[in-house]
């Protein structure tokens, strides 16, 4: 029941081991052979379980149920060219093989092909309309894309065909956790528990639906019990740190984010989070380490550069600091704070003239209208600050206001004028625009210069 792929494999093996007459040939060996094969899927060593389907006498590896489960180990192996190829050599034969195509379908999602997936599934329905897996795969499909109605009749489908099927049953009850339907949710939950205590599945699904309506106990309860189930799971140990760090259970979220990491260090999720709480918690060399390898896992991941922008300005790295508030401008270029941020550090690093080009560059894309154009424009031409100054205090959005008074700040700071910049600096703190990249980076000025601790006393 699970919804993992190793697992699934190792079911369709024992299946097969105890149901097909073409396998079950009172062959000891060949049992030997498959039954090694389930165990190694189950550790999830595809090299070495492929290996051992070569193994096989070819009375027994060129047989149809053989080949289907070697071409799903290639999928679960992300060879999925060589496993259509053994899919299509069956349906060249045999069109109507729903196997056959699943292992297309499956395919197609190992090489991100989702109309591809979806045309294989829907011609699985069309041969078999009950279909349990095909039925729950569409389901997925759609819940991910956020298409509940359409979701929610494939999974029914799927009940209807097999009411005890679990991941029928889970998934439907994400989609009446979606549709705040949370008595339906839970009633399909507990059912699925019941049915299956031995599968994490169903407590990790009704620990978010505890936690989406803020039972947090109930919730940290059901995750620490999936984990009991599956220690090594990975997507439940990142949902349980993200829950913890709702509670403010820091150390213990970021224990369980970093035990995340060491079963999968190439999944971006859980640094995300433990970059974050690093950070938090004053652990900037820890943050920075984290924040560059989500930066290396998910490029396109801006917010990495920022915080990673920011831990460098805090460590007066003025360099580093442009260069990553550049990348974060590069992948979100309507977002004229990091252009600004690059250009306040790249002033610092060198000249005040260096980032000339770069903002000629920049300026051309904002509005000339905007409050964002007029910072550019004087950090461009190095004067005009008086004009700024009179937009800056007709402003009355107090996030924006806060944004430029900062910017504004900076410009005095970099020019040399330090009265007029701690006078800027304390202003923006005035305004509160708490949540603000800007305000974030103004305290920790503050803090250096002790002015936030004069200003209190």
């Amino acid at each position: 029941m699970s919804n993992g792929r190793p697992l699934r494999l190792f079911s369709f093996i024992l299946l097969i081991l105890t149901a097909s007459p073409v396998i079950w040939c009172q062959d000891n060996s060949l049992d030997a052979v498959m039954t090694e094969i389930a165990v190694l899927l189950g550790r999830r060593d595809y090299a070495p379980a492929l290996e051992l389907f070569r193994a096989l006498p070819p009375e027994h590896a060129e047989k149809t149920e053989i080949q289907i489960m070697r071409a799903s180990v290639l999928n679960a192996a992300g060879r999925s060219a060589e496993a259509k190829l053994i899919a299509n050599n069956i349906i060249a034969s045999d069109s109507r093989n729903t196997d056959a195509l699943m292992i297309l379908a499956d395919a197609a999602a190992v090489e991100n092909k989702d109309r591809d997936r979806r045309t294989f599934l829907e011609r699985i329905i069309g041969i078999n309309p009950n279909h349990i897996r095909a039925l729950n795969d569409l389901a997925n499909i759609n819940l991910g894309n956020q298409n509940l109605r359409i979701a929610a009749n494939y999974f029914d489908r799927a009940l209807e065909a097999d009411p005890n099927n679990g991941d029928a049953l889970v998934g439907r009850a994400s989609v009446y956790r979606y549709n705040r339907d949370p008595v339906s949710a839970e009633r399909l939950l507990n059912h699925a528990i019941n049915l299956y205590p031995s599968w994490a599945g169903p407590l990790q699904e009704r620990a978010r639906l505890y936690k989406s309506y803020g039972f947090y106990d109930d919730a940290i309860e059901d995750f620490s019990a999936a984990l009991q189930i599956e220690p090594d799971n990975y997507w439940i140990l990142v949902d349980f740190g993200q829950t913890l760090m709702e509670v403010n259970l820091k150390e213990e979220s970021l224990a369980v984010l970093e035990r995340a990491i060491r079963i999968s260090p190439n999944d971006f999720l859980a640094y995300a989070y433990s970059s974050a709480l690093k950070d938090e918690l004053g652990d900037y060399a820890g943050a920075e380490r984290d924040y560059l390898t989500l930066s290396r896992l998910k490029p396109d991941y801006y917010f990495a550069y920022e915080a990673l922008g920011i831990i460098r300005m805090r460590n007066k790295q003025w360099a580093g600091a442009r260069d990553a508030f550049l990348e974060a401008y590069r992948y979100a270029p309507l977002e004229f704070s990091y252009a600004l941020l690059a250009a306040v550090n790249w002033m610092r690093a060198g000249r005040q003239t260096d980032p000339r080009q770069f903002l000629s560059q920049v300026i051309r894309t904002a509005p000339r209208d905007s409050l964002d154009y007029s910072m550019l424009r004087l950090y461009y031409d190095l004067s005009g600050d008086s004009n700024v100054t009179i937009l800056i205090e007709n402003e009355r959005n107090i996030y924006e206001k806060s944004r430029m008074l900062y910017y504004l700040a900076s410009y005095y700071d970099i020019r040399g004028n330090r009265t007029l910049a701690d006078r800027y600096y304390l202003m923006v703190q005035d305004l509160d625009a708490a949540g603000l990249l800007e305000w974030r980076i103004n305290e920790i000025v503050l803090a250096e210069r002790g002015l936030g601790l004069r200003k209190a006393q």
